[in-house]
């Protein structure tokens, strides 16, 4: 029997959708064009000599080992690089700079152009998960404007390192996740105006497949076969689809909803949000299957691993897989700065919420221009006006979710929080600022939600020089947004010199160069 709680309640609200229009292409075509340019611009330009750079020295000769090593295009090649020791990622995202490199070859266009083309996606996808969240395309538009010119997803997208193409998989499967949310509550309302909800007993009915949740599971195992760091989404996107099903079964009033949940919905939550990403990340592997040459491929029965070890009891390729797992795991949990492990460039997590500490990726100093000594810096740096908001706008989400019962803030929180909160428990490993590249955003998603907010704040501006600037009617609300983002593009611009390595006088350096931390 239902509750009289549940009985009181008015019927809940079916979701609202906008369908795409004409203004929707015109913003995202627009803001496509744009973040390409950005992108694309001086992307072969920073070179040691035409060498790679900062940790492209690491990621870029693994993926022309696997071009060189290739046993056919569905297989792949494998990494080897010894001259850096052991290799400490997976494979997949090395696997998507060798495409670039066997198209170009062993060249800054080879190493980079699929991390400027992916940094452009993940425009793309923050701007329609913005959109998708709250169905506005200006909501979106605003998305993708503030992370056009954001200077961490520009500059994570101009070098041949991996976590731009984490992010892009991280962003996606968040839209995905959005689509799945919104489906299965179009679902369960239709059942119940229907009478199949109440009908289908205490627990609640099924609700079919969940193609948005499945690919949300694809995505999430992509982004794991890149970095080991996407086990954080895998387990609080997992936990997010399982609670979001249990509020909708009992705003829906389904009598036992945690049954319900546990029965319907938590098995296959686990097959499309656990289980499929752990078969495509073993998937990422296939190449190192494959060869009889991989590192750790025969270590169960070349002495490497010990005797007593409990991997004898596996075959061979396994027993060396799971050896190569292992050692990984070690070398990561020892990279600690009380183990002595130190670098001028660390940054905890606590500093990534204002950029506090950005990260050198290239240097060339003491040139000469004219009577002046130069030179070109390019570091991975965040916006002021993006990341200083940081905080607020996680504060403003919390409150509006709490207080106003606004659940569309929800999905940007919790991803947020995937990328931040496990690394507070690892403070002591050390720490660089790309790390929070996949944090960004989900923070541009908030600031571009609380500027739809804004929009419609404040009265008719009387300003006849405003007025006709605008050409129509428009409120004091949406002058601060225009304001905002304007303020936005003026910053991408005055940071522009260290964002793509132009060459400038050391005093207008030391101008930029607001913070102490920031040198």
């Amino acid at each position: 029997m239902l509750s009289d709680d549940l009985l009181a309640r008015p019927a809940p609200a079916a979701p609202i959708t906008v369908p795409w229009g004409k203004s929707d292409t015109i913003a995202t075509v627009a803001i496509t064009v744009i973040a390409l340019l950005t992108r694309f611009v001086g992307l072969t330009s920073p070179t040691a000599n035409g060498t790679p750079v900062f940790d492209e020295k690491h990621y870029a000769p693994q993926a022309w080992d696997m071009v060189r090593s290739s046993f056919n295009p569905i297989l792949g090649g494998i990494e080897s690089n010894p001259g850096y020791g052991l290799v400490v990622h997976p494979p997949l995202g090395k696997q998507l700079l060798a495409m670039g490199e066997s198209v170009f070859g062993y060249t800054p266009l080879g190493w980079r152009i699929m991390t400027a083309l992916f940094g452009t996606a993940v425009i793309v996808f923050t701007m329609l998960l913005a959109r998708r969240i709250t169905q506005s395309w200006q909501v979106g538009m605003f998305a993708g404007i503030i992370a056009t010119f954001d200077g961490v997803l520009l500059v994570s997208a101009k070098f041949g390192m991996l976590d731009i193409f984490q992010v892009l998989f991280i962003v996606a499967a968040s839209w995905t996740l959005a689509g799945d949310m919104r489906q299965v509550h179009a679902r369960f309302h239709e059942a119940y105006t229907d009478g199949r909800f109440l009908a289908a007993g205490p627990w609640g009915p099924r609700v079919g497949f969940r193609w948005w949740r499945f690919a949300t599971g694809v995505l999430l195992g992509l982004a794991l076969g890149v970095k080991w760091s996407g086990l954080y989404y895998i387990a609080f996107f997992g936990l997010l689809s399982v609670f979001w099903d249990l509020f909708l079964r009992r705003r829906y009033r389904a009598s036992k909803p945690v049954v319900g949940t546990l029965i319907r919905d938590v098995p296959a939550a686990l097959a499309s949000i656990v289980l499929v990403p752990a078969l495509l990340y073993m998937w990422a592997w296939r190449a190192w299957f494959a060869s009889e040459s991989s590192v750790y491929r025969h270590s169960a029965t070349d002495g490497t691993i010990e005797e007593d070890s409990f991997l004898h009891m596996l075959p061979d390729a396994w027993a060396g897989w799971f050896h190569y797992h292992f050692s990984v795991l070690e070398f990561h949990s020892e990279l600690t700065s009380s183990g002595g492990h130190s670098h001028p460039w660390d940054s905890k997590p606590w500093s990534w919420l204002v950029a506090a500490r950005p990260i050198l990726y290239f240097s060339s100093t003491d040139l000469e221009c004219g009577e002046n000594t130069c030179r070109r810096m390019i570091f991975l740096f965040g916006t002021p006006a993006i990341w200083w908001l940081t905080i607020p706008i996680l504060l403003w989400a919390v409150w509006v979710w709490i207080v106003r019962r606004e659940f569309r803030v929800v999905l940007p929180l919790v991803a947020f929080t995937a990328g931040f909160v496990p690394w507070l428990a690892a403070f002591d490993r050390q720490m660089y600022f790309f790390y929070a590249t996949a944090l960004v955003p989900f923070t541009i998603v908030l600031i571009a939600m609380a500027l739809g907010y804004l929009t419609a704040r404040g009265p008719v501006v009387k300003n006849s020089l405003i007025r006709t600037i605008a050409g129509f009617e428009i409120r004091w609300g949406q002058v601060a947004v225009i304001a905002y983002l304007a303020v936005v593009v003026a910053m991408f611009v005055y940071f522009s010199p260290i964002f793509y390595g132009f060459k400038i006088p050391d005093a207008w350096y030391e101008d930029m160069m607001w913070l102490p931390s920031w040198k």
